[in-house]
């Protein structure tokens, strides 16, 4: 029973997500295994190597092989855990770059799911996900928010059928309410048995 925990905020210091993360995680009690992306940022990426990744190419050029491997590392992570938590900084209406390179990373035909006559199938094992998305003005769920949508949708191409939000939104407010608020959320989910023992 493992925690995989991936933070996105590009403030490493005082971000609302990265705190809210780390509460959650304290909560849910589990060993932990944590991917920084901002404090240890995923290697560039060019057009001809993404393609390759995608693809599981099995070329020999060197940029390649380091890709694929970096792929593999961050695809053993998702494999080891049985619960996801996902810091997501919205920037802009999206999700960070930086995460995105995450997901192009980890999804992997064959790999991390595999195509079916029923569609999509996921292979990571992961059971649930914990998605806790912060913005500025931005209501989450609303027509505006493409960031926490987008990473439900990952969560489940990747197999993951249980997907929990949790709201960390107006931190152009108050952040202290904001991550009170956060905290409740969270301890209201953990006290439903079937979140619990999920």
């Amino acid at each position: 029973m493992t925690v995989l925990k991936i933070d996105s905020s590009a403030r490493v210091e005082g971000a609302n997500s990265r705190i809210i993360t780390d509460y959650l995680v304290q909560q849910l009690g589990q060993p932990v295994i944590e991917r920084d992306l901002v404090k240890n940022p995923l290697p560039p990426i060019s057009p001809q190597d993404l393609v390759g990744v995608h693809g599981s190419h099995q070329d020999d050029r060197a940029s390649l092989q380091q890709h694929l491997a970096m792929s593999n590392t961050l695809i053993a992570e998702l494999q080891q855990a049985d619960t996801l938590v996902l810091g997501v900084a919205m920037y802009n209406f999206g999700v960070p770059a930086y995460l995105k390179q995450w997901v192009d990373y980890v999804c992997r035909a064959g790999v991390s799911f595999r195509y079916t006559q029923n569609g999509p199938e996921g292979l990571t094992g992961v059971k649930r996900a914990f998605i806790v998305t912060a913005s500025g003005g931005t209501p989450i769920g609303g027509d505006w928010d493409f960031a926490s949508r987008y990473m439900e949708h990952i969560c489940c191409f990747l197999g993951i059928t249980e997907v929990v939000h949790i709201d960390a939104s107006g931190s152009k407010g108050s952040p202290e309410v904001v991550i009170a608020s956060a905290r409740q959320q969270i301890d209201a989910l953990l006290a439903q048995p079937e979140v619990e023992e999920a």
